[in-house]
């Protein structure tokens, strides 16, 4: 087995541990009332994406996710939460040293003894959810996870669900499509994006993301035999009709939509065998993106 393989195995214990220990990291992790903004890059912002939408649907107080990179310093927030596997990315540490002293700050991450750690106020070690491969599976899904139980958002059916994403077989045909458009709603629009981005990273898929809602509004025109939609939740009326006469595969999505996220991370796998890929060796990337001063 690949690494990516591996690690994506092992999310539902990841996610398991996630929950039993939340507890743990009250004082790091938001209260209700603040005004928090979720930032990270990559992998790392679609989770902050999700776990945005997640926190301000709850009711816990206004929620925004930004890239790092593109952070709007005009604003004012209570709490700043970097989401950060390895802990180095260039754009979360200086971010996180332009806050220091302005806003309180937490990393969660895998490595506090990491710049990130260093130049948080506080920090969520998930030291246990880190991985070797480039490709993020376990470390991403497990933050959001913690990130859900917090919130009370979290419950034994989601990790029943994902046992069962790895358990069943993918739909027939799926890998060998030409396209893949992945689609969400709410929190899930971020999980779409991660979808789109595995396949792209593994497997050098033509791959896309879209709030279910904006598919009608130009990019269904590109829809076509060799395409594959997934719907990540429940799709709006009439859509999936609509994809299926373009001549397009519709998959709905019946499992929680983070264990939807696991299917579609073993999607990204099939179809890098199906094309002789590595999916441990994804082109032009690396582990963490860290530029030179």
């Amino acid at each position: 087995m690949t690494h990516v393989e591996d690690e994506l195995a092992d999310q539902p214990a990841c996610w398991t541990r996630a929950a039993t220990e939340v507890s743990r990291f009250r004082r790091e992790l938001p209260v209700r009332g603040e005004r928090v903004a979720f930032v990270g890059c990559g992998t790392s912002f679609f989770m902050a994406r999700s776990a945005a939408a997640l926190r301000e649907g709850a009711g816990h107080g206004e929620t925004d996710a930004h890239a790092a990179s593109e952070f709007p310093h005009h604003r004012t927030y209570d709490r700043v939460v970097a989401l950060t596997r390895s802990g180095t990315t260039t754009e979360v540490v200086d971010l996180l040293a332009r806050l220091r002293g302005r806003t309180p700050t937490t990393a969660v991450t895998a490595d506090p003894g990491t710049p990130a750690g260093s130049a948080a106020d506080q920090t969520v070690a998930l030291d246990w959810a880190d991985e070797r491969s480039v490709v993020q599976t376990r470390f991403a899904t497990t933050a959001l996870t913690l990130l859900r139980a917090h919130l009370g958002l979290h419950t034994d059916a989601v990790v029943a669900d994902a046992r069962t994403a790895l358990a069943e077989p993918l739909p027939e045909g799926l890998p060998e499509c030409g396209r893949f458009t992945f689609l969400g709603r709410g929190w899930t629009v971020g999980l779409a994006d991660e979808a789109a981005l595995k396949m792209r990273e593994a497997a050098l898929a033509w791959s896309e993301a879209y709030p279910a809602m904006e598919y009608r509004h130009g990019p269904i025109s590109v829809s076509a035999g060799s395409t594959a939609t997934w719907m990540f939740g429940e799709a709006p009326d009439g859509l999936a009709e609509q994809v299926r006469g373009t001549g397009a595969s519709w998959v709905q999505g019946t499992l929680d939509p983070l264990a939807e996220l696991v299917r579609a991370q073993r999607l990204a796998v099939a179809v890098a065998a199906a094309r002789g890929l590595d999916p441990d060796r994804p082109r032009h990337l690396t582990r963490s993106v860290i530029l030179a001063p």
